[in-house]
């Protein structure tokens, strides 16, 4: 747990000439007293390729600091344009704002910041060699990085773990290799074990269907096919000698019919011919059940 909480930053001359001073307005909590001071200090960062151009543009200690929130002013000179390579002077670059405690730093503010001319038209068409008193700084204050370290203060009990605790009945617990090698080999056994019983059971159910299908196929199956053709013969044969029947008296029928129409006058003719046709069709009424 950090002792010192920073609760808020606020960049006061923003924006402004590149040459002018940085100003912040910083507000912290302390949370139990402290026996040496804080120390802030601003970077600037010279070169987004080689960390040789930083500079540290200020650095103020404060304290003794009281329990409870606290609020000051910091302030920062201007970065050395020596220490800056001409072509970075123009551009985008950033600023940090860190805290430290006995040389400890425990947080870390970061700030991009856009450096460009106030005209358009210089902006446009840069001049060869930077015109200093033209650049106006713009510090992006409403999208800071923050980054906390956990820091020791002054009891010991504050420090951070550097190595993990001591655990002397981990030594007691069996390895996981061996464990896990133990666990592997049950699983095998297991499957195994399944795998055969799965087995015995499939060839247990294969002697049961071939033993059910002997049964079907016994001495009695043909015997229920031979009854069911004689049944269906003398059907059959029931229905043909019916048919037989029926044929005959439709042949009668037929030859009364014509031996009316023969013999007798035309008046009389006419009726025995269709007394001679509804013999036919009660002839053949029964052949149509048969079909069907």
């Amino acid at each position: 747990m950090s002792v010192v909480s920073l609760l808020g930053v606020k960049v006061l001359n923003n924006p402004a000439p590149f040459d002018a001073k940085y100003q912040f307005e910083i507000t912290f909590e302390c949370l139990e007293p402290l026996q040496k001071d804080l120390e802030w200090k601003l970077t600037y960062v010279g070169s987004a390729t080689s960390s040789e151009h930083d500079q540290e543009l200020d650095s103020l200690l404060v304290g003794p600091i009281p329990v409870g929130v606290n609020k000051f002013i910091f302030e920062a000179d201007s970065p050395n344009l020596k220490r800056i390579p001409t072509s970075e002077i123009l551009g985008v670059t950033v600023i940090l704002l860190s805290c430290s405690y006995d040389d400890r730093e425990f947080v870390r503010v970061g700030y991009y910041v856009n450096n460009e001319y106030d005209t358009e038209e210089m902006n446009d068409d840069p001049p060869a060699k930077p015109v200093i008193e033209k650049v106006r700084r713009h510090v992006l204050a409403e999208k800071p990085r923050v980054t906390r370290f956990a820091i020791k203060w002054d009891s010991e009990d504050s420090a951070p773990a550097e190595f993990p605790p001591e655990q002397p009945e981990a030594d007691a617990v069996e390895d996981d290799g061996t464990a896990y090698g133990a666990e592997e080999e049950e699983l095998e056994a297991a499957e195994a074990g399944a795998v055969e019983a799965a087995d015995g059971v499939r060839e247990d159910a294969e002697d049961e269907e071939m033993a059910g299908a002997e049964d079907t196929a016994g001495p009695s199956a043909p015997k229920a096919e031979d009854e069911v053709s004689d049944a269906g013969s003398e059907d059959l044969e029931a229905e043909s000698s019916g048919s037989e029947e029926e044929d005959i008296e439709e042949e009668e029928g037929e030859g009364e019919a014509d031996e009316d129409m023969e013999m007798g006058e035309d008046g009389d003719s006419a009726t025995h011919a269709e007394a001679g046709k509804g013999g036919k069709l009660q002839g053949q009424h029964p052949g149509e059940v048969m079909v069907h």
